[in-house]
């Protein structure tokens, strides 16, 4: 496998933002990934991972740049990894036509139709991309690892962890897209990446799979602004919050007065999300 090439470094907290760029097999193209190393209490110290899935139009710098989390991280000693959102630079008619869809819109599943094959951010983030952080940096232990994001990438963060539970500590969400088959913006990536078959699209969609049965050890935390412009017809997360009423799985669902979808609002509530993973990452 080919060794990961550092493109900046950038030092913040006492840790470092460093960023990469590698060959991903999983999607055919040259990929990039953001990571922040907070600093190290000693030189044989291992430091568990929290993925961030970012959200539509996003790349792997969006959060590192804006959401202020390094305190917090650098703080519990927790290392954040931000993937990009979708494969770019394959240029597919009509990759780049939407922002909603294509490039930067991967949805974080694995795509079943021919024009969109590449499409395999699921595959990327469980698989190939633990893979390639566990080869190439060896203070890294991967094998204690919880995921966030979000929007798209709260979404993708949800629906992962329900299907991989043994492979995250915890999850975690920003005003996530939880029931997409619901949803225009689900229903337009589902119908073009998956195809008209309805059960594709329930596999990917986190309220269905609570709804079907899928359990979790750890609350699950998500963070929704109320005055979100994309609340109502979006991101609907009253019925995921039923969902998880009827099946029993622990939710802590915050609704916060005056906040929007930005993230002004994932700044402010960020340092909880990073505390709830490192509670978790950090018990036996």
């Amino acid at each position: 496998m080919e060794k990961p090439s550092e493109i900046s470094s950038n030092k913040m907290f006492g840790g470092f933002n460093r960023r990469y760029k590698h060959t991903s097999s999983t999607l055919g193209c040259s990929m990039t990934f953001s990571i922040y190393f907070p600093p190290s209490l000693t030189s044989s110290q291992k430091l568990p991972v929290l993925y961030w899935l970012s959200g539509l139009t996003c790349n792997d710098e969006n959060f590192i740049i804006k959401s202020g989390a390094q305190r917090a991280a650098a703080s519990e000693g927790v290392a954040l990894v931000a993937p990009d959102t979708s494969p770019r630079g394959l240029n597919v008619e009509g990759e780049a036509d939407n922002w909603d869809f294509g490039v930067g819109a991967g949805f974080y599943l694995n795509a079943t139709q021919e024009k969109w094959k590449n499409w395999r951010m699921y595959d990327y983030v469980i698989n190939e991309l633990p893979k390639v952080l566990a080869e190439n940096f060896e203070q890294l232990d991967t094998s204690r690892a919880s995921i966030s994001g979000h929007s798209m990438g709260g979404h993708g963060a949800l629906t992962i962890y329900l299907k991989n539970p043994d492979k995250y500590k915890s999850v975690s969400a920003f005003a996530p897209i939880i029931n997409p088959i619901n949803c225009p913006w689900g229903q337009k990536a589902f119908s073009n990446y998956l195809g008209s078959n309805k059960p594709d699209w329930e596999e990917y969609d986190a309220t269905c799979l609570v709804e079907k049965g899928k359990k979790v050890s750890t609350t699950i935390l998500i963070d929704q602004g109320e005055d979100d412009k994309f609340l109502h017809d979006q991101l609907l997360p009253k019925n995921f919050e039923e969902a998880c009423k009827k099946q029993g799985v622990p939710l802590v669902l915050r609704l916060q007065p005056g906040y929007d979808h930005s993230y002004f609002f994932i700044a402010t509530f960020i340092e909880d999300h990073i505390r709830h993973h490192a509670q978790a990452l950090k018990s036996p």
